[in-house]
């Protein structure tokens, strides 16, 4: 396995460009998740073999995101309509694939999500008002770039049926871990203002599955949406 007995390695990220980290001050308000303390855009892509150790990205027609209500108790089994990304995250996309080894004999989808989340005095920002969960894919990567005026935001890792994480630590601005999807589950505390203003905690994540596992069209948003039961 890429990622070794444990199933999470935290990895260094290369300096992310300006024109990125200010559009993080674009993204609209999730109307779907985090209580109004949210703010998302969302895209998916192709990624295909290319020569050497490269990848082809290739953007797909935007779509509303679906996911299982077994693996997301808020947000599954809806259709959650956002506005594409709008600036390129596929070189950061790209260490995360090399990172994990992908498979290169197939093409993998990736979801990518763009997020802030913002917290004020006496307000706290839910980084996965799910709880504890898997996202489904493969793999996953959680990418931090920035944390402004927030303390908080504490990711923990669960093995199956345990009580307690087996590992809690806080991703800092220019760091991603990574996560084997299917070994792991995960969740992150609630950011919270560090000051008497408010600050946020800009995130991407990114979810890597094989092509062939068909986590992108109409056929799987038509599974995951007559998926209403929680498991």
């Amino acid at each position: 396995m890429p990622l070794g007995p444990s199933g999470f390695s935290l990895i260094d990220l290369p300096e992310a460009p300006a024109e990125l980290l200010a559009s993080y001050d674009d993204l609209p308000v999730d109307e779907h998740m985090g209580h109004g303390t949210r703010y998302k855009k969302f895209s998916q892509y192709r990624l295909s073999p290319a020569e050497g150790e490269k990848w082809n990205f290739a953007l797909l027609p935007h779509r509303d995101y679906t996911a299982y209500k077994k693996f997301n108790t808020v947000g599954g089994g809806m259709r959650r309509a956002y506005l594409p990304v709008a600036v390129d995250f596929t070189p950061l996309i790209a260490v995360g694939a090399e990172a994990f080894g992908l498979d290169r004999s197939e093409d993998w989808q990736i979801n990518l999500h763009q997020n802030r989340t913002r917290a004020e005095p006496g307000r706290p920002g839910p980084l996965t008002p799910e709880g504890v969960h898997h996202d489904g894919h493969e793999f996953v990567m959680i990418g931090v770039l920035r944390r402004e005026r927030v303390a908080g935001g504490q990711t923990r890792l669960w093995r199956p049926d345990a009580e307690q994480p087996f590992w809690t630590g806080t991703v800092a601005a220019g760091q991603a871990v990574l996560l084997d999807d299917r070994r792991l589950a995960h969740d992150v505390t609630d950011v919270v203002a560090a000051a008497d203003e408010p600050g946020h905690r800009d995130i991407f994540i990114v979810a890597f599955s094989r092509w062939s596992e068909k986590w992108y069209g109409a056929e799987h948003d038509a599974a995951a949406l007559a998926d209403t039961e929680v498991r």
